[in-house]
C-alpha cells in the first residue's frame, strides 16, 4: 500500500463523517507549485448560488494508461551527467508516485535520433552509396548512448513504466533523397525498414527494456525537421499492412502496439485513411496526436468513427518565447483536460529536460524547446510542463477510468476519474483573473470550494 494511500486513510479516520477533500494547487504567478492545501473542504455543505461541477461515477469513458514525457537523447545526457545522489533523487521524484514523487508512468523514445539529439544518426548508418539490406551493421549504441543505462535505472525504480518508441527517420540509405532531412522511404526498402524496427525492439528487450508501443513515423507530413521523413497516409497503411505488422507477428512481437499518424489535429483525414484500410487496421491499436495545429476536439471525431482504436496524445512542446502563466493555462486547457475529455488514454508533454539554452538539439532541429526540467550543471529547475503532467500523473494512476464531470459553457474546464485504489480525482482550471467559488456535486452531496484566479487544482477524495 502506498504512502499516498496511507495518508488518505489517516485523514479519513481522523475526520469521520466529514468526507474531506485533498487539494493540490499550481498558480500562474508560481506562488503555489503543486502545493497541497489545508482547506478543510468536504461534502457537508448545502448547494450555494455558484457554478456546479457534477461528478458521476456511473457515466464511464476511457481507461487511462499513462502520463509522461519524451526521454530524448539530449535529456538523457543532461540527467545522466548529474552527480549520483542528485540524479537518483531526481529519478525517484519523477518516477515514484509516493511521497514527493510525481508518478510519471510513460516515456517516449526516439528510434535513432530525434531533433533533440546532439546529432543525426540511425542504428545502421552506411557510407554514401552503400546499403546494408541484411542489417549486418545494426548498432544500438550508434548515438544517444545515455538513454539505455538511464532507462535501466528508471525501470529498476519502477518496472511498470510504459515505453513508446517513435522513428524520426529511416537510415539515409533507405530514403529517396539519401538525407536525414525530408525524403521518403524507398518502396524497395519497406521490408528492410520493418526489419530494422523489429531489430530495434529485440535489441532493447535484450537489455531489459520492453517497448510497449511504436509509431513508425514522427510527424509524417513534416519534411523540415532534422531528422524527418515524409510518409503519406496510403504509404503508411501499405507499410503497416504488408511489412511492419507481419514482421512484428513473425518475430513474436505482436504484443507491441502500433499507432499511426503521430502528428497534428489539423489533418484528421490521415489517420482516418489508415484506419479505413482494414488490412492495416488489424495491426493497429490506435493513433497518436500532437497539437501544433488544429483543435483537440478532433480526437472525439476520430473516436466516434473508430471507437475501438485508442487515442494517445504524445507530444506538445513549450517554447522559450512563452511565459509560465500563459503556458500553464493553455496546456492545462487543451493538452491535459482537453485531450482527456476527448478520449485520449495517455498524455505526454515533449522534452523531459533541456539545458538553459534549449539544447542539445541537432543543427536543424527545433532550437526553442524548453524542457519540463532545465538542468544547468547540478542545478535542476522545474518548468511548466512538469507541473501540467504532475497534476494528473501523481493522482490518476494507470488503470484509472474517466468519469463524467459537468462543464458549463466552457467555464471552469475540468476532467474527473475513478482510480484503481478507490479515489475520485477532479482536475479543474480557472483561467480567469478572479478567484471562483464552485460546488462539487457528488453522490447527492455538495462541497463548496474556491479556486484562485489563473490556477490549476487537483481535488482528490475517497469514492
Amino acid at each position: 500500500m502506498s504512502e499516498h494511500t496511507n495518508a488518505f486513510q489517516s485523514l479519513f479516520s481522523e475526520s469521520a463523517g466529514r468526507e474531506p477533500i485533498e487539494i493540490w494547487l499550481t498558480t500562474a504567478d508560481q506562488q503555489a507549485l503543486l502545493q497541497p492545501q489545508t482547506s478543510g473542504f468536504g461534502f457537508n455543505n448545502p448547494l450555494g448560488d455558484v457554478p456546479v461541477i457534477a461528478v458521476d461515477t456511473g457515466d464511464v469513458y476511457q481507461t487511462v494508461e499513462a502520463f509522461g514525457f519524451s526521454l530524448t537523447g539530449g535529456s538523457a545526457m543532461l540527467i545522466a551527467a548529474l552527480p549520483n545522489v542528485e540524479r537518483q533523487a531526481l529519478l525517484q521524484e519523477l518516477f515514484l508516485p509516493d511521497g514527493d514523487g510525481i508518478g510519471v508512468s510513460c516515456l517516449r523514445l526516439s528510434i535513432g535520433a530525434s531533433d533533440l539529439s546532439e546529432r543525426c544518426f540511425s542504428y545502421d548508418d552506411m557510407p554514401d552509396g552503400q546499403t546494408d539490406m541484411e542489417l549486418a551493421h545494426f548498432d544500438l549504441n550508434a548515438g544517444d548512448i545515455e538513454v539505455i543505462p538511464l532507462l535501466q535505472d528508471i525501470l529498476a525504480l519502477n518496472p511498470t513504466i510504459r515505453i513508446i518508441a517513435t522513428a524520426w527517420s529511416a537510415p539515409r540509405w533507405m530514403k529517396t533523397n539519401q538525407a536525414f532531412i525530408g525524403g521518403k522511404l524507398k518502396p524497395e526498402c519497406y521490408a528492410v525498414y520493418a526489419a530494422y524496427l523489429v531489430k530495434y525492439l529485440q535489441a532493447m528487450r535484450e537489455r531489459g527494456i520492453v517497448i510497449h508501443g511504436i509509431t513508425p513515423q514522427n510527424e509524417p507530413l513534416n519534411q523540415k525537421n532534422e531528422p524527418s521523413m515524409a510518409m503519406e497516409a496510403p504509404e503508411q497503411a501499405a507499410f503497416i499492412k504488408h511489412h511492419l505488422g507481419p514482421a512484428l507477428r513473425e518475430a513474436g512481437l505482436a504484443d507491441v502496439e502500433v499507432f499511426c499518424w503521430d502528428h497534428n489535429c489539423d489533418v484528421k483525414e490521415y489517420p482516418l485513411t489508415v484506419f479505413a484500410d482494414a488490412d492495416a487496421r488489424q495491426y493497429l491499436s490506435g493513433s497518436a496526436w500532437h497539437l501544433y495545429g488544429g483543435d483537440i476536439s478532433v480526437l472525439s471525431e476520430v473516436h466516434q468513427a473508430y471507437p475501438d482504436m485508442k487515442l494517445y496524445f504524445t507530444e506538445q512542446w513549450v517554447g522559450s518565447d512563452g511565459e509560465f502563466g500563459g503556458d500553464l493555462m493553455w496546456h492545462a486547457r487543451h493538452v491535459l483536460i482537453g485531450s482527456l475529455r476527448h478520449w485520449s488514454r495517455a498524455v505526454l508533454e515533449w522534452n523531459l529536460a533541456s539545458d538553459p539554452f534549449c539544447g542539445p538539439h541537432t543543427p536543424g532541429g527545433e532550437a526553442r524547446c524548453v524542457g519540463a526540467l532545465t538542468i544547468d550543471g547540478d542545478q535542476v529547475t522545474r518548468n511548466v510542463a512538469y507541473y501540467v503532467i504532475a497534476h494528473a500523473a501523481k493522482f490518476v494512476r494507470p488503470g484509472s477510468v474517466r468519469i463524467a464531470s459537468g462543464v458549463q459553457n466552457d467555464y471552469l474546464p475540468n476532467v474527473a476519474f475513478r482510480t484503481p485504489a478507490g479515489f475520485i480525482v477532479l482536475i479543474v482550471l480557472n483561467d480567469a483573473v478572479e478567484p471562483q467559488a464552485f460546488a462539487i456535486h457528488y453522490q447527492g452531496k455538495n462541497a463548496l470550494v474556491e479556486i484562485p484566479g489563473r490556477a490549476v487544482a487537483t481535488y482528490v477524495w475517497a469514492a
